[in-house]
């Protein structure tokens, strides 16, 4: 029944939107929420007591910033049920094997991340918890009212209790398993025709080519989500196309519900969830990282988490009036900063980001239909292309090579070598990037 009512309380919380007309007056609230939370961390979580020491409260943004690799290292000490890694790590890899996700432990779901870096992390939310997370995500997103009878097809790597929450009488989840042939998905889309259909940006355009082609007759959601990948121009323009609609998304990570679009299509942080600071970038105006304290979670606290993430902010304002800050789009993440040698004899390599990689090649030749650019020396770059017309792939390589010259240039560093390849699509567990570096510089 408490879980209940907090579903119910959070989706009416979001549905609303919000609030605050004054940005001042919400700065005011959530700074009070942050404060509590922090004094509930101190007091509960080990990890964070000894971090913290000899800090006030009032001057939480000095403490110390943290990242996966600290948290992870830290778990058994950070979270405040109990729970040890070990533990956490037998349930989730138990489920992975099995793809049999619903066991908790103590009564705590436990999640596995994909582990993009080579750094695997997990996450633990308690029944209160997820019960938000449900309410506020459907809140947030879903079109209809929870009246309403809506199908859902979430396509995930792995499925968790958490998603599984967001089921109901009128409300029918499905989870599909990107571990499954994509075949099997047009199938069983077909027979269930969902209303919303929530997946990476890479199977959304396998989902787009396939109705391109006419093989998803009668497949007509009513909303489009990308989730758990950078949504690439290129990709957007294709789903658009196939479903005539705007792609929504959700910013999400084992950190948290960060951010999510609104009516209009923009994305907007969820900062009456978490609070985010901004490390800009030097010399990329509106670009950031973010530093993130979610002030709703206390299982597993979160607070001032460095992310990997670069956000590139809006700077006209959205047409909603939403207060939150409104993203013009994730632009990757800093492990995909190409670091490119310099023109200048001595001086250090140049940072080339995935924004500027990813304009260079769809900018070059519009008979590109899929493309990943892989950084694997500081000169040396594989560029894989899927074209329209084959016939055109050697014009569509030497504007490539034009491009990313005149790029270099104007960053002042060395043209790479490039080497180019046909397109290889990524297996279903992984992650698509884009623009990816492999090599540590």
């Amino acid at each position: 029944m408490k879980r209940a009512f907090g579903f119910i309380l959070h989706y009416l919380r979001a549905r609303r939107g919000s609030r605050w007309q004054d940005r001042a007056a919400f700065d005011r609230w959530r700074e009070e929420r942050v404060l509590r939370h922090v004094a509930r961390v101190r007091r509960d979580s080990p990890f964070y007591r000894e971090l913290w020491k000899g800090i006030p409260d009032a001057d939480w943004r000095a403490f110390p910033q943290i990242d996966k690799s600290a948290m992870m290292a830290g778990f058994d000490r950070l979270n405040t049920v109990g729970v040890t890694k070990a533990e956490a790590f037998g349930v989730a890899e138990a489920a992975e094997r099995s793809r049999d996700f619903t066991p908790v432990l103590r009564g705590i779901t436990v999640g596995l991340s994909s582990g993009t870096s080579g750094n695997r992390g997990l996450f633990l939310v308690s029944p209160e918890e997820q019960a938000a997370w449900a309410g506020t995500v459907l809140g947030k997103l879903l079109p209809v009212s929870l009246l309403s009878r809506f199908k859902i097809a979430f396509f995930l790597r792995a499925n968790s209790n958490l998603y599984a929450s967001v089921g109901g009488r009128r409300l029918s989840f499905g989870f599909y398993d990107l571990l499954d042939p994509v075949d099997a998905h047009l199938q069983r889309l077909r027979a269930e025709r969902p209303d919303l259909i929530a997946a990476p940006p890479s199977m959304l355009r396998a989902l787009a080519d396939a109705s391109l082609a006419g093989r998803l007759d009668g497949v007509r959601p009513r909303r489009i989500i990308a989730a758990a990948e950078v949504l690439d121009p290129l990709d957007r323009a294709t789903i658009e196309r196939a479903f005539g609609q705007t792609v929504h998304q959700v910013y999400q990570c084992t950190e948290g519900f960060l951010g999510c679009t609104c009516a209009h299509g923009t994305l907007h942080l969820n900062e009456d969830l978490v609070y985010i600071e901004k490390d800009y970038v030097p010399g990329k105006p509106g670009t950031f990282v973010p530093i993130v304290t979610d002030f709703s979670r206390r299982t597993q606290p979160i607070v001032r988490y460095r992310l990997n993430d670069l956000l590139v902010e809006r700077t006209a304002p959205c047409p909603c009036g939403s207060p939150f800050t409104a993203i013009e789009r994730i632009e990757g993440r800093c492990d995909d900063i190409f670091y490119v040698p310099a023109l200048q004899p001595g001086a250090a390599p140049v940072p080339v980001y995935p924004d500027f990689v990813t304009r260079a090649v769809i900018g070059a030749s519009s008979e590109i239909e899929q493309y990943r650019v892989v950084q694997t020396a500081p000169d040396r770059w594989t560029v894989e292309l899927d074209l329209r017309d084959g016939d055109l792939r050697h014009a569509a390589e030497s504007g490539i090579r034009q491009a990313v010259e005149s790029l270099c240039e104007r960053l002042g560093c060395t043209a790479p070598m490039l080497s180019f390849t046909p397109y290889a699509r990524m297996a279903g567990d992984r992650k698509l990037r884009r623009v990816e570096r492999r090599y540590a510089p």
